[in-house]
């Protein structure tokens, strides 16, 4: 449960940047705030499961490796983030209509490749889904209203933050697997 919370936690910081940011500089009024945490939250939940399915597919064929591809997954996308510019093009318009389901996709493309390893993490799928879907919406919400009151210069730490956890998680699947801890 823990790792599903982390993972949750850190899959949610990319769209609570996009959020803060779109906050702060469109100001969209409470029903575009519900909007763009319930876009992110949806696409959150859903992309895991299709990674998850991928995950189930190959893990016969990659069993014996599983954990060094999660890592080599979370590692690759914690780094990405601890860059920064993961939610930029999403960012710099006000989303609505298109360019908000556009940017659920593209803020989630990261939990589909998490969903990959969930497996390896050893969480239940839909669980994890469903707390990652649930904690998007909420940071996401927050992360407008934050926006409209604070500015966007929160953005760049919130999604450092959650490079650092991928690449943690990343760490905790490879030395539980490999018994280094």
């Amino acid at each position: 449960m823990i790792a599903s919370l982390l993972l949750a936690l850190a899959l949610a910081m990319d769209a609570f940047a996009v959020a803060l940011t779109q906050g702060a500089r469109f100001r969209p009024s409470a029903a575009g705030g519900f909007a763009i945490a319930a876009t992110f939250g949806v696409f959150q939940a859903l992309m895991p499961l299709a990674g998850w399915a991928i995950g189930t597919v190959a893990l016969v064929y990659v069993e014996a490796v599983d954990h060094w591809i999660a890592f080599g997954l979370l590692a690759f996308l914690g780094v990405r983030m601890l860059g920064g510019h993961v939610g930029e093009g999403e960012a710099a318009h006000a989303l609505t209509g298109r360019a908000l389901l556009l940017a659920g996709v593209a803020t989630s493309i990261d939990a589909l490749a998490a969903g990959i390893t969930l497996p390896a993490l050893g969480v239940t799928p839909w669980l994890a889904a469903g707390l990652i879907g649930l904690v998007t919406f909420a940071m996401s919400g927050a992360g407008v209203m934050l926006g409209r009151v604070a500015g966007d210069h929160l953005g760049a730490w919130a999604e450092r933050a959650g490079g650092v956890i991928l690449i943690g998680l990343g760490v905790k699947i490879l030395g539980e697997h490999s018994g280094w801890f």
